[in-house]
């Protein structure tokens, strides 16, 4: 059992990718590889569930190095099972949570989806975001007040540092020493220029024929041979799906309208006070009458 002392928590298109990536930088803090494990909650991405005990074995060699241990696996924010198995094994842990302005965070996951048609390979059809909404694996991540609510069952207020991601973006420097206070760790000099920007809507192509071959046969090869190399064109913002040959342009689609939204934003109202009156975190920026 790995001594993990951290979680970077999340809902998808919120900055965590960005938020590990600079962290990775810092010598006291060992960030999982890969970024998100995905062995302590049954959330394993959008659409993936396992319900079956974590393989605790294969988690522990996700943490390669010296500092504190921290898993980034996003999705365990929204997921039911995580704030007592996080208790149960990691009592003392600590926490940051980033958050985006709720609205335009479940459109860019909403369109992410589409483009690479994540929905169809799941067995589903998201083309209506209407219908998208009404599916759990969309909203669930979108209803702070709700994730945090369970996890405050389990941990105290103060273990969680909740991080508006447009303050991400806007103070980073301030930002990241909030979060080296937050752990505990050394104050330290980050270089940004370092860090490239992932996870954007231009990365979101989907894969051809040849494209998923290539992942298939990707997905074979020993971690150990391929860390290196992927690590590094990580770092520099080199994403090999994009060329023409494994991936296929994006297809062009409009925001939804206000019909389209009403569902979601009649949930967001609730849940945002509710957010609000657990933590003392400031939604007003996120005023849904804008939508």
């Amino acid at each position: 059992m790995p001594d993990v002392g951290a979680f970077l928590l999340g809902a998808p298109k919120s900055g965590t990718t960005w938020l590990a990536n600079v962290l990775e930088q810092h010598p006291g803090i060992c960030i999982s590889n890969p970024k998100e494990p995905n062995e302590v909650a049954t959330h394993r991405g959008t659409f993936g569930r396992n319900v079956g005990e974590p393989d605790w074995e294969r988690y522990a060699g996700c943490f390669k190095g010296e500092g504190l241990k921290m898993d980034c696996s996003v999705h365990a924010l929204a997921c039911p099972v995580a704030p007592n198995r996080v208790a149960e094994h990691w009592p003392e842990a600590r926490f940051v949570v980033c958050l985006r302005e709720p609205v335009s965070r479940t459109i860019s996951h909403w369109g992410m989806v589409l483009d690479t048609e994540e929905d169809v390979q799941n067995g589903a059809d998201w083309s209506d975001f209407a219908s998208a909404w009404r599916d759990q694996r969309l909203s669930c991540d979108t209803l702070y007040g709700d994730c945090m609510r369970r996890w405050l069952e389990c941990f105290p207020r103060d273990r969680f540092l909740l991080l508006d991601s447009k303050r991400m973006r806007d103070e980073s420097s301030t930002v990241l020493a909030e979060v080296a206070e937050h752990f505990g760790v050394e104050a330290f000099d980050f270089d940004l220029h370092e860090v490239h920007n992932a996870n954007t809507a231009d990365d979101r192509r989907p894969l051809t024929f040849f494209g998923r071959g290539f992942r298939l046969v990707a997905s074979m090869v020993p971690k150990f041979l391929k860390g290196p190399l992927v690590s590094m064109l990580q770092k520099r913002g080199v994403n090999i799906y994009k060329m023409p040959v494994l991936s296929k342009g994006r297809m062009a689609r409009e925001i939804p309208d206000i019909s389209e939204l009403s569902a979601l934003t009649e949930e967001l109202r609730a849940d945002l006070e509710l957010l609000e009156a657990l933590t003392g975190f400031d939604t007003s920026a996120w005023r849904i009458e804008n939508w």
